[in-house]
């Protein structure tokens, strides 16, 4: 890669901004599909990222960050689920909520635990992925709140 083909910072937080939301849909599609990691991964990677879908592109996304966010999420899977669980409202464990809110919160959880990215910075990245799935918005404001008690719990000295 030569210098004029790094991305800008613009387009790195867009990349990273496009691995988040991959994750969540791979993360959604194991769980329903019950496929495993690498299969999931692997048509991610090779068919979605920068792929064109009715005329569209699909967007690039950080190839290392979504395999990082994938990889985290099943290994700590049980971690970031009780984390989650202590964030929700005692009637509503996580295997009540949403799927696609499940997923996010699985992908929000691994960036979360891995500890690399400012923790506010996680919350409105998967805010923005909330708003994205649920544009009414009422769901944004829950998976705020969610996310601001796991990052609390996960990373207090970030606050």
């Amino acid at each position: 890669m030569t210098t004029a083909d790094k991305p800008t910072g613009t387009n790195k937080r867009q990349m990273k901004s496009a691995a988040r939301l991959y994750a969540v849909q791979a993360l959604f599609q194991m769980e329903h599909s019950s496929q495993s990691l690498d299969s999931v991964r692997l048509e991610f990677l090779d068919h979605r990222f920068g792929a064109i879908y009715d005329g569209e592109e699909m967007a690039e996304g950080d190839t290392g960050l979504f395999q990082s966010l994938l990889e985290g999420a099943v290994e700590r899977q049980a971690k970031i689920d009780q984390m989650t669980d202590r964030a929700l409202v005692a009637k509503w464990p996580i295997d009540r909520i949403d799927p696609t809110l499940r997923a996010l919160f699985r992908a929000a959880g691994a960036e979360l635990t891995a500890g690399s990215t400012p923790p506010k910075v996680v919350i409105v990245e998967y805010v923005d992925i909330a708003k994205a799935f649920f544009p009414q918005g009422k769901e944004s404001k829950f998976v705020n709140a969610v996310l601001d008690h796991m990052a609390h719990e996960a990373r207090p000295e970030g606050f």
